[in-house]
């Protein structure tokens, strides 16, 4: 089994993309945990709103509202992750493949175009998300 040199060095080249994707993937998983840990301590303090307190007893009827948020942002970070094991396993793919001497382009391009649907589908669940948090602040205002 020989190495081919330049093999080795065109998919050292076409690493880059992949590996910048992966840097955007971290961050957007790091935006949906912070935000995902916010909402979740959002419901456990308005469950702690005792039934007596009438005047902030009706700020519960957000947890509703706020679990279909949850909701939203764990889907969201699921897909996240998703795209961070496809890009990963499209950077392992692409070395070891370019290692045994073969091309590694085609499968690469599969691996590529599955981790970009599924952070297609992260970005979605997020604007969805976005959308709910803006209908909230507009709620709060009217009040």
């Amino acid at each position: 089994m020989s190495v081919e040199a330049d093999q080795l060095s065109t998919m050292i080249n076409h690493a880059v993309a992949p590996a910048f994707m992966l840097n955007a993937v971290a961050a957007m998983v790091a935006v949906l945990v912070n935000r995902i840990s916010t909402v979740t301590e959002r419901i456990r303090n308005l469950r702690e709103i005792d039934e007596a307190d009438l005047v902030r007893a009706r700020l519960k009827q957000e947890i509703g509202v706020l679990r279909r948020r949850e909701l939203l942002l764990n889907s969201a970070l699921h897909l996240a992750v998703l795209a961070g094991i496809g890009v990963t396993l499209l950077l392992l793919f692409g070395f070891v493949v370019a290692f045994l001497g073969y091309r590694h382009e085609p499968g690469a391009a599969v691996l590529f175009i599955a981790s970009l649907c599924f952070l297609a589908g992260s970005l979605f669940r997020f604007l969805q998300d976005i959308r709910l948090s803006q209908g909230e602040h507009k709620d709060r205002q009217l009040r």
